[in-house]
Parts: structure tokens; C-alpha cells; sequence
């Protein structure tokens, strides 16, 4: 049977980086946040949006994501009623996404919020990639051109550091490319002797 590899961090952290690492190896990559997105798109999430938190986030019937996350990001509340909305329907696009690969020994999932989502429960195992605190800010302004407090906020909302590294079986530090490539192999060639 296919084993779910749950790759996570903080925001900013380079998950995205690592995930691109073990892509290239050859392993299915699911990345739940770019799903997410899709879905949101969808007629029937888009409708559960707005009965949620109203028209006001819509301009010409499109959803503005960058409104919806100043209200999410401000009340930890209208946070867990997105998400209650989104991660059933990334769960069940994922279940169907992985029929895909039922010859592969592993996937790798994906998701900034594995743990705070429980979808970490769903996995065979767990890698947690980091990076010291002012390089993630540093990054994630520059890629979302956001605000450092904006950063900061995200950051407050996520698991810290400990708690990740509590419950995950490899962790991988990102601050060196090529470093960062040797541990995602040292990782493939233990993950390949569990098979």
C-alpha cells in the first residue's frame, strides 16, 4: 500500500523547495495549498464562502483572497469556519488524487498546516522543514509582498518549532540549498529500506 509522507513547516519555511527536491527524484507530490486554491474556485465552495462570510469579499462575483485573509488572519474564529469549509474538500480531492499512484511505494502530501489541520494523522510519516525565524519573514515578505507583522501574525497562527519537531520523524533544515538536497536523499534512502 502507498505510505503518505506529510511534509510540513512554518510559513516560509521552503517546504515548497523540499517538496521540488523529492518531485525530482521521481516521488508523487501533492501540494495541498495550491489544491486548496483550485478548490476555492469551485461553484459549490465559492457558495459555502459567501454564506459564510458574505458578499463583501467578492468583487464582480471573484473571490478577493487577500480580504478574505485580513478577516481570517485577524479572528482565529472565521479561521476554523475556512477551514472547515476547505480541508474536507482537499481531503477528498487528495483521496482521489492518490488512486493515481497506487504502484508508487510513497507520495509526499504537502500542507503548511499538517498538524494544526490533523491531517498529520492520515500520514505514515512526517517531515518537518525549518529555518531560523528572520529568514522565513525575509522570504515570505518578498514572495506574498507583505508586511512584516502581516509575516508575524501567520506565524503566531501556525504550530511552533517544538511542537512539530514533537511529532515528526524527520526534520530537515533549509537554510543551505545544497544541504537541504543531501538531507531529502539521506530521507529517500531510509523511506526506500522501510518499504
Amino acid at each position: 500500500m502507498t505510505k503518505i509522507i506529510g511534509l510540513t513547516g512554518g510559513i516560509g519555511s521552503g517546504k515548497t523547495t523540499i517538496a521540488n527536491y523529492f518531485r525530482a527524484a521521481g516521488i508523487p507530490v501533492y501540494i495541498a495549498d495550491d489544491e486548496a486554491r483550485k478548490i476555492m474556485e469551485s461553484p459549490e465552495i465559492i457558495a459555502e464562502i459567501k454564506n459564510v462570510f458574505g458578499n463583501t469579499i467578492f468583487e464582480n462575483d471573484i473571490l478577493n483572497r487577500s480580504k478574505l485573509a485580513e478577516i481570517v488572519f485577524d479572528n482565529p474564529e472565521k479561521l476554523q469556519k475556512l477551514n472547515a469549509i476547505i480541508h474536507p474538500a482537499v481531503k477528498k480531492h487528495f483521496s482521489e488524487w492518490i488512486l493515481n499512484y497506487k504502484s508508487a511505494p510513497f507520495v509526499i502530501y504537502e500542507a503548511a498546516i499538517l498538524f494544526e489541520s490533523g491531517s498529520y494523522k492520515n500520514c505514515d510519516f512526517i517531515i518537518t522543514v525549518t529555518a531560523p525565524v528572520e529568514s522565513r519573514i525575509e522570504r515570505v515578505i518578498q514572495r506574498d509582498k507583505t508586511s512584516r507583522e502581516n509575516v508575524l501574525k501567520r506565524i503566531a497562527m501556525q504550530w511552533n518549532v517544538e511542537q512539530r519537531f514533537s511529532k515528526s520523524d524527520f526534520v530537515i533544515e533549509n537554510i543551505n540549498p545544497e544541504l537541504a538536497k543531501i538531507e531529502v536523499d539521506k530521507i529517500l534512502k531510509m523511506l526506500r529500506i522501510q518499504q
